[in-house]
């Protein structure tokens, strides 16, 4: 296990996890597993490339998470491998979707590293700076619910799109908690305030 009590995994790609998912439900090639991601909206979630894919399928069969079940060719197409689940492979579908759903774990994100760091920026172009990312957010929030629109459209039951549902209410919250901070710099009300702006004081006067 890690520092933070996480199993270390052979294969730690969150898209092997989607891969182990898409095969519990039955036997696919590489590019089928992709189209459903896609069409499911889940790349919204895990990061999809077609490069990671393949690689993350030659880690798993390495792993023997999952193996070759048979070749198969459509027409004038090339050949394509279909694979399965192995029972090693059904084992750490559940064991590790068990373990990201049960246990809080310690992310680190870039706009929380820029947060460590404000300081080293003037107040008042770090308000700015943080007015903007409410601008950047508001538009997302807008996107995700003409998105969510459509996926509603297509009768797609809660159940299978709830991680939207949760992306969505961290923005909510975001957004708020940066529109409150941002003010709360602009108008110097923020404790250690005078300090900070001391470090940006140039000789006349100013930031």
């Amino acid at each position: 296990r890690d520092g933070f009590g996480m199993t270390r995994r052979k294969v730690a790609n969150p898209l092997a996890l989607a891969v182990l998912a898409c095969l519990a439900e039955k036997p696919m090639h590489p590019y089928e597993v992709a189209s459903t991601l896609r069409t499911r909206h889940k790349d919204a979630s895990i990061k999809l490339n077609y490069g990671s894919l393949y690689s993350v399928f030659e880690a798993l069969c390495r792993h023997r998470f999952v193996r070759p079940q048979k070749t198969v060719r459509a027409g004038k197409r090339p050949e394509r491998t279909i694979f399965e689940l192995t029972e090693a492979g059904t084992f750490e579908l559940g064991d590790w979707l068990s373990e990201l759903l049960s246990r809080p774990y310690k992310e680190y994100t870039q706009f929380e590293a820029g947060l460590s760091l404000l300081p080293v920026l003037p107040p008042k172009l770090a308000a700015e700076l943080l007015e903007q990312r409410c601008e950047a957010l508001e538009i997302e929030l807008a996107k995700a619910e003409s998105v969510d629109e459509k996926i509603k459209s297509k009768n797609i039951s809660r159940l299978f799109v709830i991680e939207r549902e949760y992306e969505t209410m961290l923005r909510r919250a975001e957004l708020k908690w940066v529109r409150e901070l941002s003010a709360e710099i602009a108008s110097g009300k923020i404790a250690g305030f005078d300090q900070w702006q001391s470090w940006h004081l140039t000789e006349d006067g100013g930031e």
